[in-house]
């Protein structure tokens, strides 16, 4: 599973965008329940955000199970998120993601794509505590071998992901989009903890 990522580098471009955090940090070991940036069309405009990586509908009660990732496979059929699929759909970028491997003792592996950039499809949802308005985010999986891996999506395919008038043929055709060539090499274990937000994260092993 994919239930690590990091963001620590980002264009001018991202940067500009409305609702941008000021204080934006870089991040190089977000993991689910994490504040993280997220990408979203609000009136036909790009904006970012910033939501609680586990996507808990206004319903939910305890935030303790919600759910920080959803499958392609059954995205637009399970009650959590049918509704965000089709109305809510929004996007993570990073700069890489963390994924472990191994039989009797599992070492961590750092991903990348082409580009300084990758951006994982997602959903978000809005949840009021206190009179106040919090967003969150699940991010789309999809079965890769044995693990499960974000739902990458190249530019056009992040326009039509995020575009309200999609119709929901294309969208069920993102959902099956193969994972591109990726790189990757093994690290050093510091990344295991949770707690650990620092570049030493990508030490080589």
């Amino acid at each position: 599973m994919s239930g690590r990522y990091a963001l620590f580098r980002w264009s001018p471009s991202l940067s500009g965008l409305p609702g941008f955090p000021a204080g934006q940090a870089p991040h190089w070991n977000l993991a689910p329940g994490a504040q993280v940036l997220f990408l979203r069309q609000v009136d036909g405009e790009l904006q970012a955000a910033s939501g609680r990586w586990g996507l808990t509908p206004a319903w939910l009660k305890d935030l303790n199970t919600a759910p920080s990732h959803a499958r392609a496979e059954t995205l637009a059929e399970q009650p959590m998120f049918r509704e965000a699929f089709q109305k809510r759909r929004c996007l993570l970028p990073a700069n890489g993601f963390y994924e472990w491997r191994g039989e009797l003792r599992k070492r961590p592996f750092w991903l990348t794509a082409e580009g300084s950039l990758m951006h994982f499809a997602a959903v978000w949802e809005a949840y009021p505590i206190g009179g106040q308005v919090y967003l969150s985010v699940a991010m789309v999986t999809q079965a890769a071998a044995h693990l499960r891996r974000p739902l990458i999506l190249d530019e056009a395919q992040q326009r039509a992901w995020l575009a309200a008038d999609t119709p929901a043929a294309e969208l069920q055709a993102l959902l099956l989009i193969p994972t591109p060539p990726l790189r990757e090499r093994v690290l050093a274990n510091l990344v295991n903890d949770p707690k650990f937000d620092a570049p030493e994260c990508l030490t080589p092993a």
